[in-house]
């Protein structure tokens, strides 16, 4: 059957920024389609409620609190899914991101932190883990989740929209250098229904906006990129590497404008 294509039983896989949003969507996603979960999020409680979620439908999760921007914690995540499980399939790096700020605004500290967290990190965690992935189960996939403002004129998300674009950058690269053993795909994501949307949301005029400027006229969910990441974690997408997809309700421009100040000569 091909849906078995899309399984994941006795597989592992850790999933970065878990706790909410979308990573959480992504953990329970993976747990439903078989695959054992190492859930890690600088909130413990949030950790134990995607765990809890997990385990009442009959899966297994391990938490990890963690910070991604910390060496030994970036470990203990690869070391925890090793040691709990007895190996690594699955590498999901979904956590990142960094708030707009017009680019006259940015200093050099909030720009070298965005792409630290954005791209940085991602790239350590994808080293640990394909090794990992080739020692203890012979491959595996990374799946990177990044953003349409990699690719798309954003206001106000210079800082933001690079560390996405050297996301995908690296995606390919490293795409190439790990084939055959480990996959590496990244999802290109557009406005998804998370707390980071919730300003536009929840105002009338914002929201219609959003969804006027949306051919699919709504916003995303987790579940959305949840699916789209199974596919790239699980064997349906076995020759599938080096692929950027696109989930952003099919939008070819910004749903919505964050607008910055224009440049103006100095006084």
């Amino acid at each position: 059957m091909i849906l078995d294509d899309f399984r994941l039983d006795g597989r592992v896989a850790v999933v970065t920024g878990g706790g909410q949003g979308i990573g959480r969507g992504i953990a329970i996603g993976l747990a439903e389609a078989g695959a054992q979960v190492v859930v890690g999020a600088r909130t413990a409680s949030d950790l134990d409620e995607v765990v809890a979620t997990i385990e009442d439908a009959g899966g297994r999760a391990t938490a990890v609190v963690s910070d991604v921007l910390v060496d030994d914690d970036r470990r203990r995540l690869i070391d925890t899914a090793v040691q709990t499980y007895g190996r690594l399939d699955v590498l999901v790096n979904n956590a990142g991101g960094t708030g707009p700020r017009p680019a006259m605004a940015t200093s050099e500290r909030f720009f070298e932190t965005a792409l630290r967290f954005n791209v940085t990190a991602p790239f350590l965690l994808c080293q640990s883990a394909a090794q990992a992935m080739v020692d203890t189960a012979g491959s595996g996939s990374i799946v990177n989740i990044s953003s349409r403002s990699s690719d798309m004129v954003l206001g106000s998300f210079a800082a933001y929209g690079a560390g996405k674009a050297a996301l995908n950058m690296l995606t390919r690269d490293l795409a190439g250098e790990f084939a055959p053993h480990v996959r590496v795909n990244a999802i290109l994501v557009g406005g998804v229904a998370t707390q980071g949307l919730e300003v536009v949301l929840t105002d009338d005029a914002l929201r219609a906006q959003f969804e006027a400027n949306t051919p699919m006229r709504r916003p995303g969910t987790p579940r959305d990129i949840a699916c789209a990441a199974l596919y790239l974690a699980s064997p349906a997408s076995s020759w599938v590497t080096g692929s950027l997809m696109k989930v952003d309700g099919g939008c070819e421009r910004p749903a919505i404008d964050v607008p910055a100040p224009p440049l103006r000569p100095s006084s």
